[in-house]
């Protein structure tokens, strides 16, 4: 059945989540990694709640990319070709926008994320692919952060702007406009102009503009503690593209004098900002001093994120979970050996599925650690190998390695990441098995954060904003073994939920020295704690994997992170 939005769905106020990329399926191939895999559980979390929601992202026709290896483990990206009417529908409505002098039409394909509770979340995905539009400006949603500086502002209008339009012609009414990252911080500027024509007032040089008002409207979550994580635009380019929209000189004063910088307009013009986690709170103001920024940390569905054997066993012992994840704190009632057999069920479902795609023969009995993420260089994909001589001593026949992740079409130092493992894995043949398992998508996820034993998380402090990778494998009793940054140092008890890498993360700049120190923390802890424990000491490790759902699942989840926004932000 053909469905639309109605005035049911645009009865009265609404919360408008805006984000750049939105992951709540793969055959809808609009996410590149953790930023719209969170936006989807933040979707599917508001639905369960029966929040009064609606998101817009991009539609996005050949995806993000799809990821080939060949045999020296070199990416190569295809077009994630897909077809949106087979998943959802367009909107009879369009609006436009102005992009280098150019009337742009813009349409709006909707999907419905619907919970078991009765909610139901409309997803708008906005489209320039039309008949009216020049052959340039309708490949404007072809590709998620694909082209230049260029392609990237267009986009970032069609986000922005053209979202807050639709948004109005489909008769929304919108209580406040929740920017998940900067892309989308153009609404701003739009949410001015409607104010202003509200007021049929003429724009000249003594126009006041209504910047408080907008503030009430607007929530920032800021996600990259990384600088070049922040979107710049040269002035120049903001002349060409948007031409005299809004007058340059206001610009100035809230995106910056040198660059426009899309986190500053998002900061200046909200009165809610937050990063995703206590420490990157903290990062994200020492970054931006001046502005006052809280910490909402980061979770993940419950639902979406458990395997099926784990599903099973909370359905039997803690009914009611999926709703209530806080329910999770009588996972010790669970009996021992049910957890572990929950545990290796997931665990030979991911075994045998690496091995169907190579001729590893790993075996399901041996510690297998998993590293599975964006490569982006300051991830150190590569840490565990920085000693091989040592790593062998200590490991060898004892562990084997699960990798998977994309880099950046244009991060050269991500994809020589890539061949570095595929060259570690040929070098330690015999000794330590390691699989790359090829691109990386929300069915390899979950069935590598469920199946692994151990989930590897080594950033270089303080760079790593939330990590919600962790969290997924929590909800499924694998122990986390990572450095102190991001969520895990909230979540983080020694030897009760998992094992830390490294010291305590007082940084708030990165420290030159980490590698090394970090490097002799994980192969100690590897050699004296982790491999003994999983071999010799079983009840010790299951007790860990229930103290990992118990207390880690039961508050990394986007039930509790939503119904902080609602308090905190949205009312």
């Amino acid at each position: 059945m053909k469905m639309l939005i109605t005035e049911e769905h645009t009865n009265g106020s609404k919360i408008a989540y805006f984000s750049m990329e939105i992951g709540l399926r793969d055959e809808i191939p609009t996410f590149s990694g953790g930023l719209g895999i969170l936006a989807g559980d933040t979707i599917k979390s508001g639905a369960d709640l029966n929040l009064p929601l609606v998101a817009v992202t991009l539609i996005y026709h050949k995806g993000y990319f799809k990821q080939d290896i060949d045999d020296q483990g070199r990416q190569i990206e295809l077009p994630a070709q897909w077809e949106p009417s087979e998943i959802m529908h367009t909107v009879p409505e369009k609006t436009t926008v102005i992009i280098e002098g150019r009337t742009v039409y813009i349409q709006a394909w909707v999907y419905f994320v619907k919970s078991p509770k009765g909610g139901e979340v409309p997803v708008l995905f906005l489209d320039t692919n039309l008949q009216e539009n020049s052959e340039e400006d309708r490949s404007l949603t072809d590709y998620l952060y694909g082209g230049d500086d260029n392609y990237r502002i267009k986009q970032e209008v069609v986000l922005g702007i053209g979202g807050v339009k639709i948004l109005k012609i489909l008769g929304f009414q919108i209580k406040k406009y929740h920017m998940n990252e900067g892309h989308a911080a153009f609404l701003t500027l739009e949410l001015l102009h409607q104010l202003k024509n509200n007021l049929n007032d003429v724009w000249d040089e003594s126009y006041i503009w209504d910047f408080e008002a907008v503030k009430e409207l607007c929530v920032f979550t800021t996600h990259t503690p990384v600088e070049a994580g922040h979107d710049k635009f040269s002035y120049d380019l903001y002349r060409n593209v948007i031409g005299d929209y809004f007058p340059e000189n206001v610009i100035h004063d809230l995106a910056g004098n040198d660059h426009l910088n899309m986190t500053l307009l998002a900061l200046n013009l909200s009165n809610d900002v937050n990063g995703v986690a206590k420490k990157h709170g903290e990062v994200s103001q020492n970054m931006f001093p001046g502005y006052k920024i809280n910490s909402i940390t980061n979770g993940v569905h419950s639902y979406t994120w458990t395997c099926d054997s784990f599903k099973k066993l909370f359905d039997k012992h803690i009914p009611g979970w999926a709703n209530e994840p806080e329910l999770f704190v009588r996972t010790d009632l669970i009996p021992p050996d049910e957890i572990w057999n929950a545990h290796s069920e997931a665990k030979k479902i991911l075994i045998d599925y690496v091995n169907s795609t190579n001729n590893l023969k790993m075996d399901h009995e041996t510690l297998t650690i998993g590293f599975a993420r964006r490569f982006a260089t300051y991830k150190r994909a590569s840490l565990l190998f920085n000693d091989i001589e040592r790593l062998e001593g200590i490991a060898s026949g004892k562990i084997q390695v699960i990798f998977a992740g994309k880099a950046h079409p244009k991060d050269e130092g991500g994809k020589k990441l890539i061949e570095d493992i595929f060259a570690y894995s040929e070098n330690l043949k015999g000794k330590i098995k390691i699989a790359f398992v090829n691109n990386y998508n929300m069915e390899t996820a979950m069935k590598i954060v469920s199946g692994v034993d151990v989930w590897l998380n080594n950033p270089i402090r303080p760079l790593e904003a939330s990590g919600t990778s962790g969290m997924k494998a929590a909800h499924n009793g694998v122990l986390n073994f990572s450095v102190l940054d991001g969520w895990w140092i909230e979540g983080h008890i020694e030897g009760d939920t998992g094992w830390s890498i490294g010291p305590e993360s007082t940084e708030t700049v990165p420290d030159d020295n980490a590698n090394k120190i970090d490097t002799d923390d994980l192969y100690n802890k590897l050699e004296q704690i982790i491999i003994p424990t999983f071999y010799q000491n079983r009840d010790k490790w299951v007790k860990m994997m229930k103290s990992a759902i118990g207390k880690n699942a039961y508050f990394f989840n986007t039930h509790r992170m939503m119904l902080r926004y609602v308090t905190e932000a949205y009312i």
